[in-house]
């Protein structure tokens, strides 16, 4: 179960109108901080990604499942499970057994799946999937939904990243 204030942090997201990527953003972020507190590990980023992911499904967020193609059959299906459980009202108590299972497993994998390089590395090589086109039209949506101060915000930032990159 999500902490209360990931969720409220993913409903206020909504609210802003933003993309349901972002709102998963926030349940992702939760994992990674669970593995850099110790909670549990993960086998790779990939996995603690796809943990977030699940999770951000079930808790409602209308986050659509992943293309015909990009994964396996049975991601897919799950990610479909996943939703349908967000979307239900009426929810089951989840199996103890299963749960004290998933946990335990977790428990003794690595925690470098939620270090910087790690995601850092798991960022870049997903960006050279993408086209520029696709980066762009990403860049384009941020400017309408982040409004004057978080505008203001990015360009400080992107200019402490250029002059960083110029000095060395």
């Amino acid at each position: 179960m999500p902490d209360k204030e990931t969720l409220e942090r993913a409903h206020e997201d909504a609210r802003e109108g933003k993309s349901p990527s972002t709102q998963a953003g926030e349940f992702v972020r939760e994992e990674m901080d669970h593995i850099r507190e110790g909670k549990h590990g993960a086998a790779s980023t990939k996995q603690a990604i796809a943990i977030g992911l699940s999770k951000a499904r079930r808790a409602g967020v209308k986050l659509p499942p992943p293309s015909k193609g990009k994964v396996s059959a049975k991601t897919r299906a799950q990610a479909e499970r996943d939703s349908q459980k967000g979307r239900s009202h009426n929810r089951r108590k989840p199996s103890a057994k299963r749960s004290r299972a998933t946990s335990q497993a977790l428990k003794k994998e690595g925690r470098t799946a939620a270090s910087h390089q790690s995601l850092s590395k798991q960022a870049r090589s997903i960006a050279r999937q993408r086209g520029s086109a696709a980066r762009h039209r990403s860049a384009m949506k941020a400017v309408r939904t982040k409004g004057a101060s978080g505008r203001r915000q990015s360009a400080r930032k992107a200019g402490r990243a250029r002059s960083r990159s110029a000095r060395g």
